[in-house]
């Protein structure tokens, strides 16, 4: 019985290249195990600095909101950093009877201080979120407020009455009272001597919720004294909606 025997003879190929331990490896094959790998490590990088970007920011994210809104903590290390608080500035329960008034206003608050004094960076930080105007009769004191706190809205008013002038400003409120000093008018073009009408015009159109009478001065015989600064929130208060 003849047998046939069949043989197979490799012939080395121009498209072949020789291969560790005597075997041969396609050329395009090689090339596809190199992209394949290049590709695998440019994924694995990408995840990796992706996962390292998320992190920072989720990082970044828990410091923001761990932080303390900026004029919270400007007024918190103002009175941190006081020195013991002399007469003449706010005592304890004052303080927390204005703030009371003010936790109980929805918000966002309209909230208007005459005066700016050592407790303004209380208010404004209090009243968050809410809209705070300060006004004052030093156009000094209000540049110097707001260079050193940029968020606070203030401006200087030019009062005309004087503490000495009391008793003649009240005759004239009583004689006008129905006229140019009745309780609800346009300040804007108001001739009672106890309105302050040169405030900017957007003050005027605000319907304030709390008004505050902090300032001016009245401790001596020429201070501008506070007459018009009450008379003026009492018209503003009566100006807001709903209010007659």
């Amino acid at each position: 019985m003849k047998t046939t025997a069949k043989f197979i003879v490799l012939h080395p190929s121009v498209h072949k290249t020789p291969a560790a331990g005597g075997g041969v490896v396609p050329i395009h094959r090689a090339w596809l195990a190199v992209f394949i790998l290049f590709f695998i490590f440019t994924f694995a990088f990408t995840l990796i600095s992706t996962k390292n970007a998320a992190a920072k920011a989720i990082a970044s994210s828990d410091a923001d909101k761990s932080q303390l809104p900026k004029p919270i903590f400007d007024a918190l290390l103002h009175y941190t950093s006081a020195n013991v608080t002399p007469s003449g500035r706010m005592s304890s329960a004052e303080m927390k009877s204005i703030a009371a008034v003010l936790h109980g206003c929805a918000a966002p608050c309209n909230f208007l201080v005459f005066g700016l004094t050592h407790e303004t960076l209380l208010w404004n930080s209090l009243n968050h979120n809410g809209r705070t105007v300060f006004v004052d009769e030093s156009s000094y004191f209000v540049s110097k407020i707001e260079e050193k706190h940029p968020s606070i809205e203030a401006y200087d008013v030019q009062f005309t009455t004087k503490v000495s002038e009391l008793y003649d400003l009240i005759e004239h409120y009583k004689r006008e009272i129905k006229n140019d000093c009745r309780p609800v008018q346009n300040l804007l073009f108001s001739d009672c001597k106890l309105a302050i009408n040169d405030l900017p015009n957007h003050i005027y159109d605000v319907a304030w919720d709390v008004i505050l009478v902090e300032g001016p001065r009245g401790y001596f015989a020429g201070a501008p004294g506070r007459m018009a600064a009450i008379f003026t929130a009492g018209v503003l208060a009566r100006n807001k909606k709903n209010i007659e």
